[in-house]
């Protein structure tokens, strides 16, 4: 890896060379930078993206006379003559947009844009995908409309390398990227952490964004295949909305409705209300569920420079807690993909509220500050079945199964403060685009474990009506009560320098400092076992890029992140944070004019002190740990994206990866880690008819989507040779989903159907062995949809 930094460091310097050049800055009515606009010479194949400080550069341009053109969806364009000399660097007056910076972002909405082109919220400072050293990927609102996406699993098809690891309980989409599980320490929306597993309502999304790998100097403690982050819907100050109803197979009803304008005449308050009303059964018997849901927001433009931006979040989730058809024997069970198992009346209710503010406060052109203030509190019930065979009660070959009960309550509050500044400045011939920030957060969080019934009654898998069901809903008492507090806080600072117009280094360092306990209090002996944890690590990050052209951009980087661990050493001490060292090279490019992107990524992930049971003298203890075990995950991704040419788009990729044990005392070296497939490929084709002689033909669109996943292990990770080990894994076969769409469009009433899993193919998502969901069968989706 390191001669690698060297290679593309000598190659790069080496081929930097004179160019004639023309810049200059585009600037929105109120002075502030008209990001996203395109400049380009009219008559010519050169333009270019403006940035976020509203400047621009076009290169390698011959000496000549020549019209500057801006261009931007729902704009007048604005041209403006410019004579170029050889070798110089002409520098044009500045181009002022009629627009405000807030309406130039609403009117940005209705465009999309190629994953090269756009900058994500999650990287906290507005870097495009072309200058950073790491793979990025994200989908907009008119995808989630086109697809009708409506829960995660629909929405990371979208996204090579980014899978479901299970659907627990019918309840939580397990996500996990690159061989690493996606936790609520990697679950984002609007930059800051949610607890998932409560399932997150899809219509209220403006975009849902991927950071792939280490996003540790930006976050601290999170897993190293990358982190997701939800951009919910921002306030307009032009009128507007829309009422649409989802509805699908097996009694799915979803009326929406999402409303924004300005409150004053001089608009600069402005409200958007996204409400959500969800009520359903489902392909699995007894199964059913029933969700409200509220988001609204309210943007005040302070002055000229300032905005704050206030954000709600409502959720109210109940459904029936569902783990599916079970295994014998770690062997899937060939029963009904619709028949459900568990007691009818169990269920899993979640409650979630939070409240954002965000501070934004621009000095300049080039430089602004940024607060975030959020509280949010997080409330679930489970009651419901046992497990099947997560309660040391297994389903016999026979099918026959004696169900225990279990309960938990879970109460978390999360709060966190975030400030941010980020400028763009010169040193010498050096450019940069600094990031420095500091956050602190803390979690409060009490579980409540109830007592559970080991035998609550018997039923026969097979044939459900060999014995009678209980109905009956138990009383259970209270078991223990977990309190576990956890504080936060970090210091980071990262900076993107322009070495050269070719050549660029992003470095950058977070310092992350841990506060953990744990209390755990029994009822039974009203006793209290505290355990505490104080971890800190350094989290650097190093890329270099360098950009042969302005459509071609390599890169290399090295990055690391850190895991805490649970338990103690052989000394009673409490064990260390494991560092997880991340490598990535891969290569972005730009084809046809900017109509697609196409990135190829290569990565190394390795964590070397990975905790596991220690074996000293003879130990069984599994809280007494070492840092001896070691897991590497290697891979390759392919993305593939457009913009929309001709009323077509497209969205593609492919990826392999291995995650397997390198190094234990505890599994056997060589093992596959569960639940990750070795291939997934995805690509969805959109095409909507546009300009056509037969006018009422125009407002039809179609779509095709194909998702291959492959073969992938759950059940439990096979040991080291053990004596009477019932430890086995579970393979689980590949599968390809076809789905299409269609729909029309006629003055501002929409219509689109869908038909899923086209061929009806039958799989599951599988935690452990104990939660084995069948994949949806085929359905049918319609959305009606009125905007105003």
């Amino acid at each position: 890896m390191k001669l690698l930094f060297t290679y593309l460091f000598i190659i790069s310097t080496s081929i930097i060379y004179a160019q004639s050049s023309i810049k200059g800055t585009v600037k929105t009515s109120d002075g502030l930078p008209a990001e996203f606009v395109n400049i380009g010479l009219k008559g010519t194949s050169k333009s270019v993206e403006v940035g976020s400080d509203g400047g621009y550069e076009i290169k390698n341009v011959k000496p000549g006379s020549y019209i500057l053109i801006t261009s931007f969806v729902g704009l007048e364009s604005i041209e403006l003559p410019v004579s170029v000399t050889s070798e110089t660097v002409t520098t044009v007056p500045d181009i002022v947009l009629k627009q405000s910076a807030l309406q130039l972002k609403e009117v940005m909405i209705i465009e999309y844009e190629s994953n090269n082109e756009k900058s994500v919220v999650i990287g906290k400072v507005p870097i495009k995908p072309m200058d950073l050293p790491q793979s990025v990927a994200s989908i907009n609102d008119l995808v989630l409309e086109q697809q009708q996406i409506s829960n995660m699993t629909e929405a990371v098809k979208n996204f090579n390398g980014v899978y479901i690891m299970g659907t627990s309980g019918g309840y939580q989409e397990e996500l996990a990227g690159r061989g690493f599980a996606y936790g609520s320490n990697n679950t984002f929306k609007n930059g800051i952490r949610f607890n998932n597993t409560a399932m997150p309502e899809m219509s209220a999304l403006e975009s849902v964004e991927i950071m792939k790998g280490s996003a540790a100097i930006l976050f601290g403690n999170v897993a190293a295949g990358g982190v997701i982050n939800l951009v919910t819907k921002k306030p307009h100050f032009e009128n507007g909305g829309k009422v649409s109803l989802n509805a699908k197979s097996y009694d799915y009803y979803e009326p929406t409705i999402d409303v924004y304008g300005s409150l004053n005449k001089n608009k600069t308050v402005a409200f958007r209300v996204n409400s959500v009303f969800e009520k359903s059964r489902s392909f699995r018997d007894v199964v059913k569920s029933e969700r409200i849901y509220i988001n609204p927001s309210l943007l005040f433009k302070l002055g000229k420079k300032t905005e704050l931006l206030i954000e709600g979040d409502y959720l109210n989730d109940d459904r029936t807690a569902d783990f599916g058809i079970g295994a014998i024997d770690y062997t899937l069970i060939d029963i009904p993909r619709n028949r459900f198992i568990g007691v009818e009346w169990s269920y899993y209710k979640t409650a979630q509220q939070s409240t954002t503010a965000t501070l934004t406060h621009y000095f300049n052109k080039n430089w602004q500050i940024r607060g975030v203030s959020s509280f949010q509190k997080f409330n679930s019930d489970l009651f419901a079945n046992q497990r099947p065979n997560g309660n040391s009660q297994f389903i016999k070959a026979n099918g026959m199964w004696i169900r225990g009960i279990q309960r938990t309550k879970v109460d978390e509050e999360y709060s966190i403060a975030q400030l941010d500044v980020t400028g763009k400045f010169k040193t010498a011939f050096l450019q940069h685009t600094l990031l420095l920030g500091a956050d602190v957060d803390k979690y409060n969080t009490s579980t409540i474990a109830f007592n559970p019934i080991s035998q609550y009654d018997t039923v026969n898998v097979f044939d459900l009506s060999k014995y009678k069901q209980r109905k009956d809903i138990p009383d259970l008492t209270r078991r223990a009560l977990t309190s576990a507090p956890v504080s936060r806080a970090g210091i980071y600072i990262q900076d993107l320098i322009s070495l050269t117009d070719k050549i660029k280094l992003l470095a950058g360092v977070r310092f992350s400092y841990l506060d953990i306990v744990s209390k755990v209090y029994t009822y039974s002996n009203e006793t209290t076992i505290t355990t505490l944890n104080y971890d800190h690590a350094f989290s650097p990050r190093f890329g270099l890029v360098y950009q042969p052209i302005a459509t071609i951009a390599c890169f290399a980087s090295y990055a690391n992140s850190f895991t805490t661990n649970t338990g103690i050493d052989v000394n009673g001490e409490a064990l260390p944070p494991s560092i997880i060292d991340q490598y990535e090279i891969g290569i972005k490019k730009d084809i046809l004019k900017g109509f697609l992107s196409a990135n190829v990524t290569i990565y190394q992930i390795k964590n070397s002190n990975l905790a596991q049971t220690s074996l000293a003298e003879g130990n069984t203890n599994s809280n007494i740990k070492e840092l001896a075990g070691e897991v590497t995950s290697k891979g390759l991704e392919v993305d593939i994206s457009s913009k929309e040419w001709k009323g077509l788009s497209l969205i593609a990729g492919y990826s392999y990866n291995n995650t397997r044990y390198t190094k234990s005392n505890t599994y056997i070296v060589g093992s596959q880690l569960r639940y990750n497939p070795n291939n997934t490929a995805n690509a969805s084709l959109y095409y909507k008819l546009n300009n056509l002689r037969i006018k009422c033909l125009s407002g039809f669109n179609t779509g095709l989507g194909v998702v291959y996943i492959g073969e992938r292990m759950a059940g439990r990770s096979t040991r080291l040779t053990v004596a009477n080990d019932t430890y086995k894994l579970i393979s689980l076969p590949s599968y390809t989903i076809v789905e299409a769409s269609l729909g029309y469009v006629v003055n501002n009433i929409s219509v689109r159907i869908k038909m899923s899993n086209i061929f009806d193919v039958l799989n599951y998502n599988v935690h452990d062995d104990n939660s084995v969901n069948p994949i949806s069968p085929r359905q049918f989706t319609l959305t009606l949809t009125h905007k105003f």
